[in-house]
């Protein structure tokens, strides 16, 4: 069995990795394609497959990095930073800054979230405590 570098590997014929298991959905592929093309735009089987192949690699290649910095460091989660720190080292800086901004973001609404449902839940508990007395 081929691992995903082309290889040959006596540790896949034990432990073998299903295609799908190995790619995005093609259905959530074919979606993102629409979104950038035209709207009469049409998208053939093979170009999904082919996008399908190509953003799986991307994503594995970029998370092989960042595991294997997590490793060296003895850490057993990959992070948001570490995603970026790999985009960057690869040579991929233009898709590391928005990376970049976009987790910063995205931990900021995390934070405002889990601070609405606190307040929220504090709220529930006030009135609650107001009711049994």
């Amino acid at each position: 069995m081929e691992d995903s570098y082309g290889g040959s590997s006596s540790k896949d014929k034990n432990c073998s990795i299903k295609e799908q298991d190995r790619l995005l959905p093609i259905a959530n592929v074919g979606r993102l394609m629409k979104q950038i093309l035209p709207q009469n735009a049409k998208i053939s089987k093979e170009a999904k497959e082919t996008m399908q192949e190509c953003v799986s690699e991307f994503i594995s290649f970029v998370t092989s990095e960042a595991s294997e910095k997590c490793r060296k460091e003895r850490r057993k989660t990959v992070n948001g930073d570490d995603i970026c720190w790999a985009l960057s080292t690869l040579g991929f800086d233009d898709y590391a800054a928005p990376m970049r901004r976009y987790l910063h973001r995205y931990r900021e609404v995390e934070v405002d979230q889990n601070n609405k449902a606190i307040h929220h839940e504090r709220g529930i508990n006030s009135s609650q405590d107001k009711d049994e007395l």
